[in-house]
């Protein structure tokens, strides 16, 4: 019996990345297909440009959009090799190297559930890369990917590494969001010394962030000193300038309000919903992390994160990866044990329902572009255009209620 398995255990990880790269050809084929501009990445080149010239790195308006420069200038900086290639260089290797970065995303999330089969890489690979949020990345030659690979590459290794809090730190110094993820580490140490009088490697941890992160602000400072005083001093506030609020693409809970609203400024609507969900799901973060479920721990931080920004565009949710794939690990794993197999069955539900959301490009079938056809949308168009935030809460919610559950029969 043995020696027949054994050839067909072999075969499995040649089929899965067989069936990979050929997800990834289509994938390609159709966005050559559909012209895709990567107009990010040209903004990316021409900040690039503009540090190589000395200009005015935030009086940046680029490409036929007119779009301005929005993260910090660390990034910039990153961005100057960018000016040492053609276009059409520039997009093949931004596309190879975003794919390259999803199975790394992919192998990462699932070593945090303790599922890295090098199969299970390949087939969740061809998978993820045709849901919205990755197709979007790439068709933008956005970073979302890079972004998440620093964190998860930050918080899947041990915990007392040389290393630790890097990544965080300068993800975080790339563009602010993955800060809460120092936050989280920070708020984690601090309950943990409040309870046991010992703060663990996670002090360490949002200490080794804080560093990194500084480290790149002040490079970034001392090669841009005028860039680096405007964006901290000024352009960190002015969140208009990355878009407009009631846009569709903005899947953040200041954009749902915005178009349930119809208004273009939600206001205090918007700070108290982003502070209760915020403590909240930063919350559930630092209860799981408390409790050893570091994957429960990481993605609900990642979303409370999409959640309170100002502006989370659908490209960002690329953390909708290492959701599904935790909520099918998990589900599956439970689903092992009868007196779990009702818990089971609704994960995998939930699990199913998150990937439909994210591949089912719902959110663009309502009216949008010119016009703020956004703040006249019905009932059923409003419904449509948040289905992200949706399955963000309810991702929270099932973890809440699972670590409720667990504290109850302790």
């Amino acid at each position: 019996m043995t020696v027949i398995a054994l050839p067909r255990v072999r075969r499995r990880a040649p089929v899965a990345l067989g069936a990979c790269l050929l997800s990834f050809a289509a994938f390609w084929w159709a966005q050559r297909a559909a012209h895709v501009s990567m107009i990010d990445l040209m903004v990316y080149r021409a900040e690039g440009e503009t540090v190589r010239a000395g200009g005015d790195l935030y009086a940046l308006r680029t490409t036929e959009a007119h779009l301005p420069t929005t993260y910090p200038p660390f990034a910039a900086l990153l961005f100057t090799p960018l000016t040492l290639l053609d276009t059409s260089t520039m997009r093949t290797l931004a596309t190879a190297g975003n794919l390259a970065l999803l199975v790394v995303f992919v192998a990462l999330s699932l070593r945090l559930v303790d599922h890295a089969r090098v199969e299970g890489v390949w087939w969740a690979s061809a998978a993820a890369v045709w849901c919205e949020p990755v197709w979007t990345t790439v068709r933008y030659g956005q970073i979302n990917l890079l972004l998440g690979v620093l964190v998860l590459w930050d918080l899947t290794r041990r915990p007392w590494h040389r290393w630790a809090g890097v990544g965080i730190g300068l993800a975080a110094a790339i563009k602010l969001t993955p800060a809460l993820f120092a936050v989280f580490l920070l708020v984690t140490g601090a309950v943990a010394y409040a309870r046991r009088g010992s703060a663990g490697p996670w002090l360490r941890h949002a200490r080794g962030a804080a560093v990194a992160f500084a480290g790149a602000t002040l490079l970034a400072a001392s090669a841009l000193p005028y860039d680096s005083w405007r964006f901290w001093s000024r352009m960190v506030f002015e969140t208009g300038r990355v878009g407009l609020v009631e846009d569709t693409a903005n899947q953040s809970l200041r954009g749902v309000l915005a178009r349930l609203l119809h208004t273009t400024q939600p206001g205090l609507w918007w700070v108290a919903t982003a502070a209760v969900a915020g403590s909240l799901g930063l919350g559930v973060a630092v209860a799981a992390e408390l409790r050893g479920r570091r994957a429960w721990a990481v993605a609900a931080c990642a979303v409370t994160a999409l959640l309170i920004s100002p502006m989370s565009w659908s490209h960002h949710w690329v953390w909708c990866v290492p959701m599904v794939l935790i909520l099918g690990t998990r589900g599956r794993a439970a689903a092992v044990g009868t007196a779990q197999a009702a818990a089971a069955g609704t994960t995998l539900v939930i699990a199913a329902g998150t990937s439909l959301v994210f591949c089912s490009y719902a959110l663009w079938w309502v009216p949008h572009g010119p016009g703020r056809l956004e703040l006249r949308q019905t009932g059923a168009q409003l419904t449509l255009s948040a289905l992200y935030e949706g399955a963000g809460l309810v991702f929270l919610t099932l973890i809440g209620v699972r670590l409720w559950r667990t504290n109850r029969t302790v």
